[in-house]
């Protein structure tokens, strides 16, 4: 895949003028619609990095967008939240001019100073999550985050007061509600594809025991399992936690401890043995584990089946 260099933007004024849209109303927050953004094929970057945070809810995309380094075609009513400083970037067909429909909510983090969402802002795990785990939105979702946005665009255009930043975080706030609330749904709804993730978890989990790369490497990291699933962590601790109760890190750990009860109960081999297979470089580490997840020490478990 080509490199290139993303171009740096650092302001919600500065991005406007990319993309020939009228001055922001206020300099920290903006809300456009894609059909007022026309990118001809040459003529636009091939990768963008912004100091803002994105809300984009695209529609009718003809175009491959890449955010990372990962892509998605993208359907009806798919809502995409990017992070300060992630790059993206469109792949649009030689001679086709980039026209889609859909909302682009702009927000400055010099917006949030001063508010509890600045803090709370950063625990949103879907500003980490990647390109294909986008939200997609029913009519009725799509009809809320839409007025929403519009609540916020009529307040920041009306005249400023002392409340104007209040409102605007309050209705900020309330999207990032609503979103939290549509992806737990999204897990739910979309139960084929999450419990087809659940399976590849399983088996590349299989595989990873039975291969050498417990005593090698040791337990497989989070970060190991997620990026084999081309997932994000958070996303997959999400959706696992919806769909089977644990983490991934619990479901981990789940699996290492019945790989422990089977060789416990089936074997002879001693516990350190026993440890050192299941990747624990210290004996003592694989003790304290087993017990305080079964409430029984290693040795207690063997001898209860004998």
């Amino acid at each position: 895949m080509e490199i290139h260099t993303p171009l740096h933007i650092k302001t919600i004024s500065e991005y406007h003028r990319l993309v020939n849209l009228p001055k922001p109303q206020h300099p920290l927050i903006s809300l456009s619609r894609f059909e007022d953004i026309q990118y001809k094929s040459g003529q636009s970057p091939k990768a963008i990095v912004h100091n803002f945070y994105s809300i984009a809810l695209k529609k009718s995309f003809h175009a491959k967008l890449r955010y990372g380094q990962q892509e998605v075609d993208f359907d009806e009513g798919t809502l995409l939240f990017m992070a300060p400083m992630q790059v993206i970037s469109a792949d649009v067909p030689v001679g086709v001019t980039l026209s889609h429909t859909g909302w682009l909510l702009l927000v400055h983090p010099d917006l949030l100073w001063h508010t509890n969402l600045a803090r709370k802002i950063k625990q949103y795990e879907y500003f980490s999550y990647k390109v294909n785990e986008a939200l997609h939105l029913s009519d009725h979702e799509e009809q809320t985050i839409v007025g929403i946005m519009q609540n916020i665009a009529q307040e920041y255009q009306a005249r400023v007061d002392n409340h104007s930043q209040d409102v605007i975080v309050a209705q900020l706030e309330l999207l990032f509600t609503y979103a939290e609330r549509f992806y737990q749904r999204q897990f739910i709804t979309r139960r084929v594809s999450s419990h087809y993730i659940v399976d590849q978890l399983e088996e590349l989990l299989n595989t990873y025991f039975k291969s050498d790369e417990l005593l090698l490497s040791g337990m497989p990291t989070v970060t190991y399992i997620a990026d084999a699933l081309n997932l994000s962590p958070n996303y997959l601790s999400r959706l696992l936690k919806t769909l089977t109760g644990q983490s991934t890190k619990q479901f981990i750990i789940e699996k290492i401890l019945d790989l422990a009860k089977e060789k416990l109960s089936t074997t002879d081999l001693s516990m350190n043995e026993i440890a050192y297979a299941l990747g624990f470089e210290h004996p003592q580490s694989f003790n304290k584990l087993f017990k305080s997840k079964t409430s029984l020490s290693p040795l207690q478990f063997r001898h209860s089946f004998n």
